[in-house]
């Protein structure tokens, strides 16, 4: 059966003990990924405690950091989303994305709206990338890719 949080303590002290473990074996997200199944944003999402895993990704990853059967079971659980506690985040590299939203936030709206019309981009129904290339002026850049099924509003 599934079941779901009310908060968020026991998912932020699981995701907490899961990237120490991670840290002690020396291992990355990619191949906690690759233990689950599952793509690298999903399987980091999830053990950072913002989905659940499924029951065979999540008893893959559980004993690939060497957790219990009680932390097996909670990375299952559907979470209470939301990973930035505070509306202004402050760490760095959370608020350079947040900078962004509040730059393009408004530009990107108008763009969704004028190609789709009323509606949201899903975050549930949702693919996320992160890839490091080559800048040709030098150096390196990221390239992020948010793909999310238009949901479009409905009259009712």
């Amino acid at each position: 059966m599934i079941q779901s949080q009310f908060n968020r303590t026991a998912r932020e002290a699981l995701a907490a003990k899961a990237v120490d473990a991670k840290a002690r074996k020396d291992l990355s997200w990619q191949q906690i990924a690759d233990a689950s199944g599952l793509s690298v944003a999903f399987t980091t999402a999830a053990v950072l405690g913002q989905h659940p895993l499924p029951q065979d990704s999540a008893e893959a990853v559980a004993a690939l950091l060497g957790l219990d059967e009680d932390d097996t079971r909670l990375l299952q659980t559907v979470p209470v989303r939301g990973s930035m506690p505070d509306r202004i985040p402050t760490d760095p590299t959370m608020y350079r994305f947040y900078e962004m939203l509040q730059v393009y936030g408004t530009t990107l709206k108008a763009l969704v709206h004028e190609q789709f019309g009323d509606g949201i981009i899903s975050a549930i129904n949702f693919r996320l990338d992160v890839k490091k290339v080559a800048d040709p002026d030098g150096g390196e850049r990221a390239v992020i890719t948010l793909d999310g099924k238009y949901l479009p509003a409905k009259p009712f």
